[in-house]
């Protein structure tokens, strides 16, 4: 399963106590990196989404948002300390007594003293329940995402890996004849000179340039990694780290064939798999 890191869910739930949002953005990382934005309400929630994201996400950085809208009847009710407040007006009426010209006090004065009023604590648990769920359901949504943005890239690999494929056997068809065109050069070049040539001289040269331009284990391990990838693709883990490693593996005897090469158009064709391997590995970076 191709599961891309780049991906955006959105889920919202509704009740009496308001309207919860949940959103999750994820991009490429090496590693699992989340980071929450929760109210402090739901904080405490924080370490249980941690714990559902490393079981449904293998790597990415992601960015869990969180809004909560409390309603108008879910607004909490004041509450009077009636015995401060008896307390404080007994006090303010013995002062008043001792003055000469005593000041008015209001009931709003009598409020603002510390103490006074206090707010009722809301019942939070339906609250957090909704949350819970809301973020699993967000989560399953990205997953989703994630599935159907990766799968989209599908098209890109097997079109690539084909065109690999035809390049090695382009190489393999090209081989049998790139020794005996070296050596009918070899002897056209004498021939020019007018330098005679020693059969013996010869036969050693072509001994050594057949072992140094041998490709033929190159072509076998590019064979292997192309059906590796393709056989990688098709597993239901994550797959973005094999990959990697495999366009290293890829690139690595790309560059070796290129290297060997003593032929133009073998080298053309080396350059053209550099290229298709490039192409994968950007698209490889993104995969989790």
């Amino acid at each position: 399963m191709i599961r891309s890191m780049t991906a955006f869910a959105r889920q919202q739930t509704q009740a009496e106590w308001g309207v919860l949002t949940c959103e999750i953005r994820t991009v490429n990382h090496r590693y699992l990196e989340p980071s929450f934005r929760l109210p402090e309400a739901l904080r405490e929630l924080e370490n249980g989404f941690r714990d559902h994201l490393r079981k449904a996400l293998g790597r990415g950085k992601v960015d869990v948002g969180m809004r909560l809208q409390s309603s108008e009847d879910a607004d909490t009710a004041l509450l009077v300390n009636d015995r401060l407040a008896a307390s404080l007006n007994d006090a303010i009426n013995h002062v008043n007594r001792l003055l000469d010209n005593p000041a008015h006090i209001s009931a709003l004065d009598i409020l603002r003293w510390p103490g006074i009023l206090d707010r009722e604590e809301p019942d939070l648990s339906p609250v957090k329940a909704a949350a819970d769920e809301l973020f699993q359901r967000t989560v399953a949504e990205l997953v989703v995402v994630r599935e159907r943005e990766g799968e989209r890239l599908r098209p890109l690999f097997d079109e690539r890996l084909s065109a690999m494929a035809t390049l090695v056997t382009q190489v393999r068809e090209r081989l049998p004849g790139l020794i005996s065109a070296q050596e009918q050069a070899l002897r056209d070049r004498f021939r020019q000179a007018s330098v005679e040539l020693d059969p013996d001289r010869l036969s050693q040269e072509m001994v050594m340039l057949a072992q140094k331009s041998d490709v033929a284990e190159e072509m076998d391990r590019l064979e292997a990694h192309i059906g590796e990838v393709r056989e990688t693709l098709q597993r239901n883990d994550a797959i973005g780290r094999r990959l990697d490693f495999l366009m290293q593996e890829l690139n690595r005897e790309a560059n070796t064939l290129s290297s060997k090469s003593i032929d133009a158009e073998v080298t053309r064709v080396a350059v053209d798999m550099k290229v298709l391997i490039e192409q994968m590995r950007e698209q490889v970076q993104n995969l989790e």
